[in-house]
């Protein structure tokens, strides 16, 4: 399948016939870091190590509800309790979660990275590659898995040529990473004649 030719290059970019088949993995997700140790350390905990059980949720909500937290380490702890979500595949309790956070920090580039994902999850990738470019913008923590997911998006709107540009950002920012490079393995670029 041959796609439109970069903007300033004589290149194209389609995607293998294996890729017909090809199922997108979910979108990438990154926890927001918090200081000091108590429930709001161990929620970052659990979404950091992508766990997305009950249990993992309840220690998020008991962070939220009680520990002291600074208005940075409160709205890390939503995104963090979002990404449970994420996890779990609930995209709109995880958008709720991202859109407070975004409320209370409208700085948190993460909390914008993951509403992306949560977009994605819902099917609005317009909106995801929107939230994902400010996220950017705001200097994400983990700018790779913000690339990463931005592919997906674009992927799904049939931009192949962007969604090939992003995996290979994904791959330059942290080269030991393998879902991004599984993914450009599924594409071809040749020259235009």
């Amino acid at each position: 399948m041959r796609l439109n030719s970069f903007t300033s290059t004589l290149a194209a970019v389609s995607i293998s016939a294996a890729a017909l088949v090809f199922i997108l993995p979910g979108p990438a997700r990154a926890a927001s870091s918090v200081i000091g140790p108590g429930p709001a350390r161990v929620c970052f905990e659990a979404a950091n190590a992508g766990r997305a059980d009950l249990s993992a949720l309840l220690d998020c909500d008991a962070a939220i509800s009680s520990q002291e937290l600074n208005a940075r380490d409160r709205a890390a702890t939503v995104v963090n309790r979002g990404v449970i979500h994420l996890l779990r595949r609930n995209a709109a309790k995880a958008l709720e979660d991202f859109d407070r956070a975004i409320d209370w920090q409208p700085d948190l580039g993460e909390a914008y990275v993951n509403r992306g994902a949560a977009l994605i999850l819902s099917g609005d990738f317009q909106g995801a590659i929107a939230s994902i470019n400010r996220g950017l913008e705001l200097g994400a923590e983990d700018p790779h898995e913000a690339y990463f997911n931005r592919a997906i998006a674009y992927e799904k709107l049939d931009d192949l040529p962007a969604a090939y540009a992003d995996y290979r950002r994904a791959v330059e920012l942290k080269p030991d990473w393998a879902l991004p490079q599984q993914e450009l393995a599924r594409f071809t670029v040749t020259s235009a004649q």
